[in-house]
């Protein structure tokens, strides 16, 4: 059996879009441009904050605006981001059975790492171990950087990564690790190809883990 299972956040164990499209608008609107619908804001998160505002700015928008708009942002998602983010269905129930089985958890997220830390501190408490986001010392995702770190606090070598995109796909090749990839996230099930498990519920998610 393996020793741990990570997480990637957003769209995986957290419900998070809405807070992040208002937090995107407010900011937007701050800099007095274009908001954004939820279903853009889908479409653009996932490969950090960085890339998130070089797709929902105009093309043209100069370097040092987009730098003011990315520390807007985590001000503002820091003060919002528990507005309307629930975890999903089923997944604190599954958390409590890996940690019965004597399994560790990590997060491991493109998100700001602040953000992540308290996000998985409020939402899942001691059910994760270890929350890792994107800083000056860990790159972001597909970079194995984060999950080596993870696995190294955690005290592993086996683990399994779970997450709802391409990136978390690529990520977890990147550590040479096996991936379940989950439906009911922010992209679609086509993005999922390559993963070694396509879940469409928590429930076949713990079915996969207890078999590993």
């Amino acid at each position: 059996m393996v020793q741990a299972v990570i997480f990637d956040m957003d769209g995986t164990i957290l419900n998070t879009l809405e807070d992040l499209k208002e937090s995107v608008n407010i900011t937007l609107s701050n800099f007095g441009f274009k908001t954004r619908t939820l279903e853009e804001v889908r479409q653009f998160v996932g490969n950090g904050v960085k890339l998130l505002f070089q797709r929902a700015l105009p093309d043209n928008t100069d370097n040092e605006t987009l730098e003011k708009c990315i520390l807007f942002f985590k001000k503002t998602y820091a003060e919002n981001m528990y507005n309307h983010t629930i975890p999903y269905d089923g997944i604190l129930k599954i958390l409590q059975e890996i940690k019965a089985l004597g399994l560790k958890t990590a997060v491991v997220s493109n998100k700001f790492d602040l953000a992540v830390k308290e996000l998985s501190k409020k939402y899942f408490g001691d059910l994760i171990d270890i929350s890792v986001g994107q800083s000056d010392d860990v790159p972001q995702k597909p970079a194995p950087n984060g999950t080596f770190k993870a696995m190294k606090e955690l005290n592993v070598q086996t683990a399994i990564y779970v997450g709802d995109s391409d990136v978390d796909v690529k990520t977890a090749k990147n550590a040479n690790l096996q991936c379940i990839g989950v439906t009911w996230g922010f992209r679609d099930r086509e993005y999922l190809k390559g993963a070694d498990y396509i879940v469409d519920s928590p429930k076949e998610l713990m079915q996969i883990i207890r078999s590993m």
